[in-house]
């Protein structure tokens, strides 16, 4: 019977800053997540563009008689990557928006338990001010 009177709860104060605390790295890799998408989708976006024109060129040149007919495997790859990249740039776009309402339900979830704005309840869990 003496182990149940010395239990000792801690101070809810406590808890609350440790579940600060670790909603903050959550937060934060949510943050680097979509930091690392926007970087691939940028990376794609900018070889998109420039395979397009690329692809667009040759064909003007083929049409022209600059370049040879034999160019034609050419373009049906360049045509291939294009595909490629826009169909990874909408799964990157998915992944992003995904990201975006994970990371507003924790800053909800944050500002439920705490009765104020997430912002302001994450900061204080870092500075250790609860």
């Amino acid at each position: 019977m003496a182990s149940i009177f010395g239990f000792r709860s801690r101070d809810p104060a406590r808890d609350r800053q440790t579940d600060l605390q670790r909603f903050d790295r959550l937060a934060k890799l949510f943050d680097q997540i979509s930091a690392e998408i926007e970087a691939e989708k940028t990376g794609l976006e900018n070889r998109y563009k420039s395979t397009a024109a690329n692809a667009a060129f040759l064909v003007e040149a083929m049409e022209n008689g600059s370049a040879s007919a034999s160019k034609g495997s050419d373009v049906s790859a360049m045509t291939n990557s294009i595909l490629n990249c826009e169909r990874r740039i909408a799964e990157l776009a998915r992944q992003k928006g995904l990201m975006k309402e994970l990371r507003h339900s924790l800053d909800a979830i944050v500002e439920d338990g705490s009765g104020r704005p997430a912002e302001q309840a994450t900061a204080r869990a870092i500075s250790g001010k609860l």
